[in-house]
């Protein structure tokens, strides 16, 4: 393998890291909050907004429902107002980002329902508001579910953004296309397939030990 073939590895490797470091850091500051007030703001709850509720839900609903590749192809317009391009790594993260934000608000949402609902009850009983029991109780007590729910949308967001290099997005995706697939190399295939294995797992495993710390404190 040549030299300038390495290097091309080299660089869509961190053209995908990158691609899911930022989706995935945006998704989280947004999806879980998002997450959070789709909880809090059913009927019987802390926050109780059925109306809210039901349009953050549908909202939802829809950015779940759509499939990444028709997503990626639907937003273009607003991509390109947001980043000045519809290709490359900076325009693969604007659907990617809009992909991952419900997925990661109803896997939050799926988290806190898991909770006991005597820990809320208690905190009540206390006197804790709706804002400290958000801060002190649920999000702590779910800490464990959240880090798990974020380090599936990393591992969805690895096989997205390969799915976003089909069509120009950039990283191992555009890679194993273009020099795999089109110019008929397997060798270049199975590398990619290989580092989104490794990425993949290196993922998985970094999520594993963060959820078995957050357990024993």
């Amino acid at each position: 393998m040549s030299g300038a073939m390495i290097n091309l590895i080299w660089q869509a490797t961190l053209d995908t890291l990158y691609m899911v470091g930022i989706s995935g850091v945006i998704a989280t500051l947004l999806g879980v909050p998002l997450g959070v007030l789709l909880y809090v703001t059913r009927p019987r709850q802390i926050l109780a907004m059925p109306v809210a509720h039901q349009a953050l839900s549908m909202v939802t609903n829809i950015g779940r429902s759509i499939p990444f590749i028709i997503l990626m192809v639907a937003i273009i317009p607003f991509t390109r107002m947001l980043v000045g391009t519809s290709i490359g790594i900076n325009a693969a993260s604007v659907p990617l980002t809009i992909a991952a934000v419900p997925f990661v608000a109803r896997l939050v949402e799926g988290s806190l329902n898991e909770l006991s609902p005597g820990l809320i009850e208690s905190a009540q009983a206390m006197g804790a508001t709706p804002w400290q029991i958000i801060c002190k109780v649920l999000i702590p007590e779910a800490r464990g579910g959240i880090i798990t729910a974020l380090t599936v949308t990393v591992v969805t967001l690895v096989s997205y953004s390969a799915m976003a290099g089909a069509v120009g997005g950039g990283g191992l995706g555009d890679l194993g296309i273009r020099y795999g697939y089109n110019r008929f190399n397997p060798t270049i295939m199975l590398i990619t397939v290989v580092i989104l294995v490794i990425m993949v797992q290196g993922f998985q495993s970094l999520g594993d030990y963060l959820v078995r710390k957050s357990d024993r404190k």
